[in-house]
Parts: structure tokens; C-alpha cells; sequence
């Protein structure tokens, strides 16, 4: 018996010895999930996985990138993700789109639960079918004067929703708008003619207005914009210049990790994310894909995502499309 105990005993020790020299070890240790709240082949995703890759060279370790869609801007990916241990084992990729998704009833806190790393962001395009009969932007508002247009940009209350609401306050017009769970499915039900015209970033129409499956109609951006095998993109701003009233608004693409996870564990991730942005590849990739670069963490994308939330929770508010007021979760107004 004495024999059996001292036995025990030993094992003990060893495993306690075991756990503490596997949580002493650096992070990471295994593989690292990313659960983007996107669907597949839209920006959020593309950039995650593109980003992953490179930062598991670094880490040391893969990084797994799977799609949790659903919900209120994403609220169904976000909160399975939230409620995960904040260890730092498991990531969220998000945009800025995300932050309405409080005051549109699928979120019940503020955004700042989340660390986030931002890589960066993309102009908004307003796009019809190749088709289709509307040449310009103006055409296609004055069709919707007198027709029943139907609108896709993403999920209710995104960032393209929101310029999709700002279109049509500086037009005076109406579209029928059909939410889709990101913005890959928004553009094919565009292609596909099961809606009149998409708007979605540059970044994720490039490939399909140089393949002639999309036309471009107007830039929701101060400038116009020069696009290889398609030419000047206006600025809908000429056009409408009530637009400049509150827009261009920032586009923030990336990833985050529960705000409570170890101060270590976050620098880990920033030290891997500052390389990769820096590595050629991801360099080659951003300009392919028109993206601006930001590379912001810590800190500064804290203080992002916060004013980012500010702007568009209370934008949503003043265009009547919010279900809850953000002052409900203290969101300040934006000065």
C-alpha cells in the first residue's frame, strides 16, 4: 500500500512538473485557430488567410482559418469565438463592419472585448451585371425612381450597407436591399442578375470587373480610380456631392483576439503580424489586390476600431436603420 502511494505520489509530480513546463514554454505550443465571421472569398477572408499563412512562418506553428457566418454582422462567428478561453489559441477574423452588430441586435457589448490588427482597407465601387441596361451612375438613379431596384452590399448594417444608405439619402432614392452573409455572395447574386447592382470593396470586385462579370458604374470615393484592363472609375462624388457630407468612411480588415488574453500573447501576435506585413509577399499581395496597408495593433487599433464604431453605429442611427441606440452600450458620439 505504502508502495502504491508513494507511486502515486511520483506520477503526481511528474504530471504537475508536465503542465508547468508546458505552460511555462512560449507561445505558441500548437495550432492556432481563426474563425472569420465572413463568408469564403470575400475580403475579410481573403486578407485572413493570406495573413495566416505568412504568420505561421514566424509563429512557428499553423494557424487553422475556418468561416462561422451567420447572424448580425457576424455576431453568430464572433461570439462562438468569445466564448473560447483567451489563451490566444483562438482568433477572430473581422472588419469593420462588425461594430454595428450591437445596436443591430446581435451583439450585447461594445467592441472593445476584442485586441484587433488591422491590415488594412479598400474603396467601396457601386457595380451592376455586365448587362445590364444602366451605363452610368446616374442612369441607374434615375431607373429607381420609377422601378423597384434590388441592392446587395453584404450583411445589414456592414460598411457597404452603409454606403448603399448614404447613396441613397444624397440620390433621394430607394433600393430594395437584399442582405447577403458577406460580400462574395453579394457580388455572385449580382453576376447571377438575382439583384440590380452590388456594392462591395475594390479589393473584392477587381478580378470580376477585369473578367467582365461585373461593370463598374462610380467610385463611393473622393477620387476616381484607374483599374488595369478597365479603365477611370468615377467618383459618384462628382455626381453627388451631398456624399462628402460623412464619407469616405475607414474600411478595417484584419483579425483580433479576446482583450483578455496574457500581454504576452499579444505581443507574440504583433511581433508575427508586423513581419508579414513587412515580407515582399504580403507587400505584392496588397498591391495586387488594392489594398492600402495599415499594419496597426495594440493601441492605435484599439483607439481605430473604437472611433470606427463611433461613426458607424451613430451613421446607422441618424439613417434611422438602427434597432437599438448605441448610447444603450455607451458608444460615444462622434465629435
Amino acid at each position: 500500500m505504502k508502495t502504491f502511494a508513494c507511486f502515486s505520489l511520483a506520477v503526481l509530480l511528474t504530471f504537475i512538473v508536465s503542465i508547468n513546463s508546458y505552460a511555462n514554454r512560449p507561445y505558441p505550443v500548437r495550432p492556432i485557430t481563426n474563425t472569420v465571421v465572413w463568408s469564403a472569398g470575400g475580403g475579410t477572408d481573403s486578407i485572413n488567410r493570406m495573413l495566416m499563412a505568412e504568420m505561421s512562418k514566424d509563429l512557428g506553428v499553423r494557424i487553422n482559418v475556418v468561416n462561422k457566418t451567420g447572424g448580425v454582422a457576424g455576431s453568430i462567428g464572433m461570439n462562438a469565438t468569445l466564448r473560447k478561453r483567451a489563451d490566444g489559441y483562438n482568433l477572430v477574423g473581422i472588419s469593420s463592419s462588425n461594430v454595428v452588430a450591437s445596436v443591430n441586435g446581435g451583439w450585447k457589448q461594445k467592441f472593445d472585448v476584442w485586441t484587433p490588427y488591422i491590415m488594412g482597407s479598400s474603396p467601396d465601387v457601386v457595380s451592376v451585371p455586365i448587362d445590364s441596361p444602366y451605363n452610368s451612375l446616374q442612369e441607374l438613379i434615375d431607373a429607381s425612381k420609377t422601378k423597384s431596384l434590388k441592392a446587395a452590399a453584404g450583411g445589414t448594417g456592414g460598411i457597404h450597407h452603409i454606403y448603399l444608405l448614404e447613396l441613397e439619402k444624397a440620390a433621394g432614392v430607394s433600393f430594395k436591399f437584399i442582405p447577403y452573409p458577406g460580400s462574395a455572395p453579394s457580388q455572385t447574386a449580382a453576376i447571377t442578375k438575382e439583384v440590380d447592382l452590388v456594392i462591395t470593396s475594390m479589393a473584392e470586385q477587381a478580378a470580376l470587373l477585369r473578367g467582365k462579370k461585373l461593370r463598374p458604374l462610380a467610385m463611393l470615393h473622393p477620387k476616381d480610380y484607374e483599374l488595369e484592363d478597365v479603365g477611370t472609375i468615377v467618383s459618384a462624388f462628382k455626381t453627388f456631392p451631398a456624399l462628402s457630407e460623412r464619407l469616405p468612411l475607414s474600411q478595417a480588415l484584419g483579425f483580433a483576439i479576446n482583450s483578455k488574453a496574457p500581454q504576452n500573447v499579444k505581443d507574440k501576435l504583433g511581433e508575427a503580424f508586423k513581419k508579414a506585413l513587412a515580407s515582399e509577399k504580403v507587400q505584392q499581395w496588397a498591391k495586387q489586390n488594392h489594398y492600402e496597408l495599415s499594419g496597426l495593433y495594440g493601441e492605435a487599433a484599439e483607439e481605430e476600431f473604437a472611433r470606427l464604431e463611433s461613426i458607424f453605429t451613430w451613421a446607422l442611427d441618424d439613417l434611422g436603420a438602427n434597432k437599438i441606440s448605441p448610447a444603450s452600450f455607451g458608444i460615444p458620439k462622434p465629435e
